[in-house]
């Protein structure tokens, strides 16, 4: 229900702590760190509300430090899927009966605990698990989902604007939730789409089954807990473990499955989307499809460019968090007239580069996410090696954790599969583009991948900006003007692309909490007519 009379007043994004030497946040991290890193929980599925063991465990461990294991899960069985879908149903009638004020209260309260004192703790259990820096995490663990969870709670409140009510009549238009539950897959490489993906939908009054990424389990285990503490009532979310084809398989061959909220790879988004196609005639709704895939995120550089800003923009762009992020600059199309010059800047920074234990403030990447990555991005990283194109890319290494350095290729052919394909690591590929060939290699941009999620532009030449903004019109869904294509902020550029990069729902906006909704028109007449006849009928 929506009775909401006044929208709420649009929040302020959450401020990001430095965690410089000296301050309290440093300290606080740190010992939260040693606590965290002497736990290994053994991380339950909860299921209406109820602590699970099912099935075989797997190990978590640390990307930066594979020894050392942070946590272990438990894989799925079918029954325990299918029990989290009953729980789901369950709780389904009297969530959805709460008003929107009422569920509004639990998410900023989550909002307000992870502000306090969870952030240390999430913070903590993103860096050990996902290996990401003290300010990786904090913009992602702490200050992006405390966005989404304060933003998506300001955007319910204006989503419905009613309809017109001519004297006689009243009209109304209400939202309801979704009939059924939906399935959230989430990814190892953000906590706040982690939580976001399931509680947007719980948001709106929907329930929810939850399946996180194994390598994400340790912060996926703390998030569940602070929907607890929250007051997240049992059954609303219902987070399960495992084989992802398994958890997914039993919940669209339900016939009250709902809808997806789906962060992953391209492939296994199609595959979903192409099992609810077989199944369609069977639902009791038509399920709503929302996915954000892959990408193949590309700079493009004007003559006119910046050349230190364009420089800066490549190297944070690329290797902030090991390229594992989907918005990750991971193509770039310089113009030769700039580029030996971008290059010089570009191999001084990436030398620069410290990459390490996440422990170690000092470090600017920590490692990529397990051995199955670490052998596919060592496998190009030699390719590349062998065919003459490494620019610079050093310290890799698996002897004590997956360590992939930051690495530059240039090519010189333009169709070359490392242009195309996602590799989703720290790895840039360059081409350098002639000056008087700007048209053509617009035109390779826009076509050489099939992905269409985030893309930047440099130059000075604002004629230029225009144009290029013209032309790659359809490139990307968030493009970025003089700045790296990463770091979408909740409430200010709204995240989603399209193309093979998915469906653009736009996280971070209100566009994407309408998908969770089912709008009624509710028309009340006030008086009545008593005749089926009309005036026309009448005789002369």
């Amino acid at each position: 229900m929506f009775d909401l009379p006044h929208a709420l007043p649009a929040p302020i994004n959450e401020p990001v702590l430095n965690y410089a030497p000296g301050s309290p946040e440093r300290a606080e991290l740190k010992a939260e760190l040693a606590k965290l890193s002497g736990e290994c929980p053994d991380v339950p599925h909860v299921i209406g509300g109820k602590e699970v063991r099912d099935g075989a465990t797997y190990d978590v461990r640390a990307p930066h430090r594979h020894s050392h294991v942070v946590a272990k899960g438990h894989l799925a069985e079918n029954q325990t899927v299918t029990a989290a879908i009953a729980a789901a149903k369950k709780a389904a009638p009297e969530w959805a009966a709460m008003t929107i004020d009422e569920r509004a209260r639990i998410f900023q309260r989550a909002a307000d605990l992870l502000a306090g004192p969870w952030r240390k703790t999430l913070n903590a259990a993103t860096m050990l698990g996902q290996s990401k820096t003290a300010h990786q995490a904090e913009i992602d663990a702490a200050c992006e989902f405390i966005d989404f969870l304060r933003f998506n709670v300001s955007f319910a409140t204006r989503l419905v604007e009613q309809p017109i009510s001519p004297p006689g009549f009243r009209n109304t238009l209400e939202l309801r939730p979704l009939e059924g539950f939906i399935l959230a897959v989430t990814p190892f490489n953000f906590t706040a789409i982690a939580g976001n993906l399931p509680t947007t939908p719980a948001l709106m009054g929907n329930v929810v089954v939850w399946k996180p990424a194994e390598n994400q389990t340790l912060a996926a285990y703390h998030l569940m807990r602070l929907f607890e503490a929250a007051g997240l009532p049992p059954g609303v979310i219902n987070v399960v473990y495992g084989d992802g084809k398994r958890v997914t398989d039993a919940c669209i061959a339900d016939r009250d499955f709902a809808g997806i909220h789906f962060t992953g790879s391209t492939a296994v988004f199609q595959s979903i989307w192409k099992g609810i196609g077989e199944r369609i005639g069977s639902y009791r709704s038509y399920p709503r499809i929302v996915g954000e895939t892959g990408g193949k995120d590309f700079v493009f550089a004007h003559p006119s460019a910046d050349v230190d800003a364009l420089a800066v923009g490549l190297v944070r762009g690329s290797f902030e968090y090991q390229g594992q992020k989907c918005s990750a600059a991971s193509r770039a199309y310089i113009p030769k007239s700039l580029w030996p010059q971008v290059k010089e800047r570009a191999v001084a920074m990436i030398k620069q580069i410290k990459i390490g234990d996440v422990a170690d403030f000092r470090n600017f990447m920590g490692a990529v996410i397990n051995e199955r990555a670490y052998t596919r991005l060592s496998t190009w990283h030699e390719r590349m090696k062998n065919e003459g194109s490494v620019v610079i890319g050093e310290n890799w290494s698996r002897e004590t954790g997956y360590f992939a350095g930051p690495t530059l290729v240039e090519v010189s052919d333009p169709k070359h599969p490392i242009l195309q394909e996602e590799l989703f690591g720290p790895m840039l590929s360059v081409y350098a583009y002639e000056d008087r060939a700007l048209e053509e290699t617009l035109t390779l941009v826009d076509e050489t991948s099939p992905y269409a999620l985030t893309g930047a532009i440099f130059s000075e030449d604002r004629y230029a900006v225009a144009h290029l903004q013209k032309r790659l019109r359809n490139a990307a869904g968030n493009f970025y003007i003089n700045d790296k294509p990463t770091g979408a902020v909740v409430g200010q550029q709204p995240f989603g692309g399209a193309r093979a990069s998915g469906t653009n729902d736009k996280a971070g906006s209100a566009l994407n909490l309408l998908r969770w909704a089912s709008p009624r028109a509710i028309k009340e007449t006030f008086v009545p007519p008593k005749t089926p006849f009309y005036p026309f009928m009448e005789a002369e």
